[in-house]
């Protein structure tokens, strides 16, 4: 006699997230990413993609964090309209907005009296981290040089780790301008965790809910 043959049933489709997860998600995201801001800022560091390139004005400027970091990415959401579709943009639009005003009022209600350079590097690179994987797995982004480094992707072939590399390393070139030597490098300290923490959770492969 046979054996009687057991279906195997195929793997119920993941859940998607609901609108309740993903306004909860991307706002727990920009809070993250504002702290680090804060550890940041205060530490006097600089940090890489667009918003090491609104800090470094920032500095060099007195101007508002915020406000530069909301008027760098202006340019860049209508590539991301064509790039991402109109759910991604708006999702960034909300994020940025987001973090450049949180950003101005935080240090407001947040201060460090003791704030050890390493200290300072490691916590940004894994709170910042943090906030980027709740932004990335809820379909938003902080806009900037990460758009324009997938485009350049699409249209060439040019690997878009390759071009935010090069992108960081003019940000961190004139960085040397504007701080210590020893603040740079504590720089790429956070800026190296921050990028691990990315390269080892945000794989669409192990989360696939969207």
């Amino acid at each position: 006699m046979t054996e009687p043959q057991t279906q195997t049933q195929s793997p119920a489709p993941p859940a998607r997230h609901t609108v309740l997860d993903d306004a909860q998600g991307i706002l727990f995201g920009v809070a993250m990413c504002a702290f680090g801001l804060v550890i940041l800022t205060s530490a006097g560091f600089v940090t890489g993609q667009t918003a090491g390139l609104a800090v470094l004005i920032a500095y060099a400027t007195g101007l508002s964090f915020g406000w530069v970091f909301f008027a760098i990415n202006l340019p860049f959401y209508a590539l991301a309209l064509r790039r991402m579709g109109m759910r991604f943009t708006l999702r960034t639009f909300a994020a940025v907005a987001g973090l450049s005003a949180l950003s101005a009022v935080l240090p407001q209600y947040v201060g460090f009296d003791r704030l050890h350079p390493a200290a300072a590097a490691v916590l940004f690179g894994l709170v910042t981290g943090a906030g980027l994987l709740a932004l990335f797995r809820h379909g938003a982004s902080l806009g900037g040089v990460g758009i324009v480094a997938l485009y350049l992707q699409d249209k060439t072939g040019f690997r878009a780790g390759w071009s935010q590399l090069i992108f960081d390393v003019f940000v961190f070139g004139a960085a040397l301008f504007v701080l210590d030597p020893v603040a740079v490098g504590w720089s790429l300290l956070g800026a190296a965790i921050l990028n691990l923490v990315i390269a080892v959770n945000h794989r669409r492969d192990r989360y696939i809910a969207t």
